[in-house]
């Protein structure tokens, strides 16, 4: 394995899992198995972020503490990437939220911009990209050109299933960019879907079928 990639080994992990391939899981059983990856993944992606020591004053004396000394951005592609947002928001409380929208053209498996909204002046110094599934890798590179222009110097992808093609074409194309995943299933099929996969992640999480 290429050692970009970040393979979440958790028992936890593999429960949740479980609970996303099963076709019977609902919308709402679905949403919070995404959630508790994400957290898990969460803790792993951020744990060399840069800190500051600063000065902190306790009820009995002063001391010093690690403050985070980087201006952090949440990168969700739509809009499956949505239902990754709330646990990095919950531990990166300060950071900003930013959307990149993708759909894939179904004859040729490229990605097609249809919502492109990064901020004017200076970039985040570390950007997460956020989408459940990495299959052709095509929305992921596209995301990471997107941010790669804006500036950031540090991308992170953080993704629930992963296919050995969209791993590989992102580590051809952005080899310095770590991908944590919490599973690396055995293929695409002839859609470009991931086998065995969990089917259509924006669809089984907001129980609505893309148009």
């Amino acid at each position: 394995m290429h050692p970009s990639v970040h393979l979440l080994q958790h028992s936890l992990a593999e429960h949740s899992i479980r609970i996303l391939r099963d076709k019977e899981s609902t919308s709402e059983l679905f949403r919070g198995a995404i959630l508790r990856l994400t957290s898990l993944l969460t803790l792993e992606a951020t744990r060399d972020l840069p800190l500051k020591q600063v000065e902190v004053c306790t009820p009995l004396t002063t001391t010093t503490g690690g403050r985070l000394d980087c201006r952090v951005g949440i990168v969700p592609i739509l809009r499956a990437g949505l239902a990754m947002v709330d646990p990095l928001l919950t531990m990166l409380p300060e950071a900003e939220v930013w959307h990149l929208g993708f759909y894939r053209d179904e004859e040729t498996l490229k990605p097609v911009t249809y919502y492109h909204k990064l901020p004017p002046g200076a970039a985040v110094d570390v950007a997460f990209v956020l989408d459940p599934m990495l299959a052709t890798g095509g929305s992921a590179c596209a995301a990471l050109k997107n941010l790669k222009s804006w500036g950031v110097p540090q991308l992170h992808f953080l993704g629930i299933l992963a296919a050995p093609e969209g791993i590989e074409r992102v580590n051809r194309e952005f080899p310095e960019v770590p991908i944590y995943v919490c599973a690396i299933d055995e293929k695409l099929n002839d859609k470009g879907y991931i086998v065995p996969g969990l089917g259509d992640a924006g669809d089984r999480a907001f129980n609505a079928t893309a148009v």
